[in-house]
C-alpha cells in the first residue's frame, strides 16, 4: 500500500501527461515537415524522449 498516490499527485501526473503528449506530437509534426534530414532526425529523437516520459508517467498511474 506504500505505492498509493494522493489526489494531488494524480492531478500533477495528469498535467505532465498532457504536456508530454503535446510536446511529442509537436516534435513529430516538425520532424515530418522539416526538409533538413538531420534536423528532422533530431526532432524524432526529441519526440521519442517525450514518448518515453509519457509512458513512464502513465505506468505510475497503473
Amino acid at each position: 500500500m506504500g505505492n498509493m498516490l494522493t489526489t494531488k499527485e494524480v492531478t500533477l501526473i495528469g498535467d505532465l501527461l498532457t504536456y508530454e503528449e503535446t510536446a511529442c506530437k509537436k516534435a513529430r509534426l516538425y520532424a515530418r515537415t522539416l526538409t533538413d534530414r538531420d534536423l528532422a532526425e533530431r526532432f524524432d529523437k526529441i519526440a521519442d524522449n517525450h514518448q518515453r516520459r509519457f509512458n513512464a508517467l502513465f505506468d505510475m498511474l497503473g
